[in-house]
């Protein structure tokens, strides 16, 4: 294999084996502690402006199929990985890791003692960093992620949502979410109307919302509240995505006008993030972040534990949030951050993880029926 470079913002030069595509990248690293689901990581659009150093070990030998994605391409900008499998072995696959990857220019390095630089990481926070599979010296790679402005306060949504509306006809529940039984949940009881805003929507979202037999329309992130309304939706939901929701005022306005409307809303990750700061809360940058498919939450109404798959750089400040008007209703147990909430007056609530796994426990999946529950309490006051 070729040489590869990888250089931290600190100074750090690390050295490996290049796979992937033949270029140079420049990012933000981040570790993710999932034992499975490459793919679907890789594929996740809120890893845009993000390089991703897997803590599993061995990485590429189920290769990459057709049907996983979250996303129509890879959206990281580098792999950072420890051991590539030399074999790819598994009956849906289509083509090997690297050759994927470099068809769709992300470059990756292996040989990297990753445990060593996931706890450099978590001792000392999320780095800048550039990596080069062709070559490119490691003085040129350290001015080249110094230089980088990075992703605070960064509209990364834009690059990564969609052009135009759509209806999501791909997956009524799919084999991968099987579709809800109408006798066996009231929510089902008609099909309900769900307007999603992308802002870096993942695939098995659209599923889950799908496998209660909602009539699911996906809208561009710059898709104003008069707009949505005008669709008459029985239901708003607010995605994940990428980047800092402190560059995204446009949205947040647009929120906190539907808010006031009275529409059933849920978000996740980042859609819950810009409900924070819609209701009057700041966000705060993690140390390292939240990346992985084992991090436990608490829901403080039960004292049940979750165990959630988690990708956010980013928190609401719990502090900020009036409580006359917001419950908080769950928190992580690994440091204590804001993971959920709720309006205590209208049909409102989000969570930091990530219910639709994918990669992922399936612990927090009953939490898409929370959100259609809501509809229809709102639609029996109605009558």
């Amino acid at each position: 294999m070729k040489l590869a470079t990888l250089v931290l913002q600190d100074g750090t030069v690390i050295e490996g084996q290049a796979f992937g595509a033949e270029t140079d990248a420049v990012f933000e690293l981040v570790f993710n502690t999932s034992m499975t689901g490459y793919q679907e990581i890789l594929t996740d659009p809120s890893y845009r402006g993000q390089g991703v150093l897997f803590t599993v070990s061995h990485i590429g030998n189920v290769g990459i199929n057709l049907e996983d994605d979250e996303s129509a391409k890879p959206q990281v900008s580098a792999a950072v990985i420890r051991s590539l499998s030399p074999v790819v072995s598994n009956w849906r696959s289509a083509l090997s890791l690297s050759d994927w990857l470099a068809q769709n220019g992300v470059p990756g390095i292996s040989g990297v003692d990753t445990r060593w630089l996931t706890r450099k990481l978590r001792d000392g926070g999320t780095q800048k960093a550039a990596l080069s599979t062709k070559g490119t010296s490691a003085e040129a790679l350290l001015k080249m992620a110094n230089e980088w402005a990075g992703l605070d306060g960064r509209d990364m949504v834009k690059e990564v949502t969609c052009d135009e509306s759509y209806r999501w006809v791909e997956d009524e529940g799919s084999k991968w979410v099987k579709p809800v039984i109408s006798d066996q949940l009231s929510v089902v009881s008609r099909q309900w109307s769900v307007v999603a805003y992308d802002f870096g929507i993942k695939e098995n979202i659209l599923r889950h919302l799908s496998s209660y037999g909602a009539n699911v329309t996906v809208i561009p992130a710059d898709t104003t509240s008069d707009e949505v309304l005008a669709l008459k939706p029985d239901g708003v939901f607010l995605s994940n995505g990428p980047g800092d929701p402190a560059g995204l005022p446009y949205v947040v306005e647009a929120v906190s006008r539907l808010i006031q409307s009275g529409v059933p809303i849920f978000g996740i990750c980042l859609g819950h993030q810009l409900i924070g700061r819609a209701l009057g809360a700041d966000t705060h940058r993690l140390k390292f972040g939240h990346h992985g498919g084992n991090h436990p939450v608490q829901h403080l109404p039960s004292g049940e534990v979750l165990i959630t798959a988690q990708n956010h750089n980013y928190c609401v400040t719990a502090g900020d949030l009036n409580k006359d008007e917001v419950e908080i209703t769950y928190k992580s147990l690994n440091d204590d951050s804001l993971e959920g909430l709720r309006m205590k007056n209208k049909p409102v609530f989000s969570v930091q993880f990530h219910p639709e796994s994918a990669p992922g426990p399936h612990d927090a999946h009953d939490i898409f029926g929370e959100f259609f529950k809501m509809i229809e309490g709102k639609h029996e006051n109605k009558i």
